[in-house]
């Protein structure tokens, strides 16, 4: 087993803090979704299913311990914001993406799936990447969305919350600790997205969860026959 690395390294910020109801809106399925979440001030409870006041309208593909929190850099959704210009002439706001977590200073791309950060008193483990859907392409209405989106590769990250706390606005990323495994969220969207030379290498991460796993398992033994 490879041991993970003690880190306590300040990486950055939380940017904006932000939680979503189940709402109806244009492109979306006619359940709705909770993928428009907006900025909250003062302090949240981050349990094992996610943030207080946060909902999910889809359980079968979203929420639960594996993906209780998901982060998004605002380096990147600024670069979106440019991007996506003057479509979205009003730029990007936090949450646009349906983030829990919009940060800043923090290279989430390149996280390491099992690294740990303190939030607040909150302690948070990557688990995976965003993989894009017909629901978050709806709710962008950008034409080939889910294909921008996956050539860019900046996904951002899915966490876990291993012991639950309080988290806001204007807390530190303290990184903990970062597996010696060293397979990182990029590496693995690569893998999930068809890059099967990846595969074993983001095998080797013992907490990717254990649906991509299978999943990628599957893949392998396929290939092999």
């Amino acid at each position: 087993m490879i041991a993970s690395v003690p880190a306590m390294e300040l990486t950055g910020t939380v940017a904006s803090l932000n939680v979503g109801r189940i709402r109806l809106a244009p492109g979306l399925p006619g359940s709705g979704s909770a993928i428009d979440k907006r900025p909250v001030e003062g302090r949240v409870r981050a349990g094992i299913e996610g943030l207080d006041g946060d909902w999910q309208a889809n359980r079968r593909h979203h929420g639960g311990p594996d993906q209780a929190v998901y982060a998004y850099a605002l380096e990147d959704l600024r670069w979106w914001a440019v991007e996506l210009s003057p479509a979205f002439g009003r730029g990007l706001h936090p949450g646009q993406f349906g983030e829990n977590l919009t940060t800043i200073g923090v290279d989430v791309t390149n996280a390491v799936i099992g690294e740990r950060w303190r939030i607040g008193t909150a302690t948070l483990e990557v688990s995976a990447p965003r993989m894009p859907c017909r629901t978050f392409a709806g709710w962008m209405g950008v034409p080939r969305w889910v294909k921008r989106f996956s050539e860019r590769g900046a996904c951002g990250a899915y966490l876990r919350v291993l012991v639950e706390g309080e988290c806001r606005r204007g807390d530190d990323v303290v990184v903990l600790s970062t597996p010696g495994h060293g397979v990182t969220i990029s590496q693995t969207f690569r893998a999930l997205l068809g890059d099967n030379g990846l595969v074993e290498h983001v095998l080797t991460a013992p907490e990717l969860p254990a649906k991509l796993a299978a999943d990628l398992r599957g893949r392998l033994a396929v290939a092999a026959r």
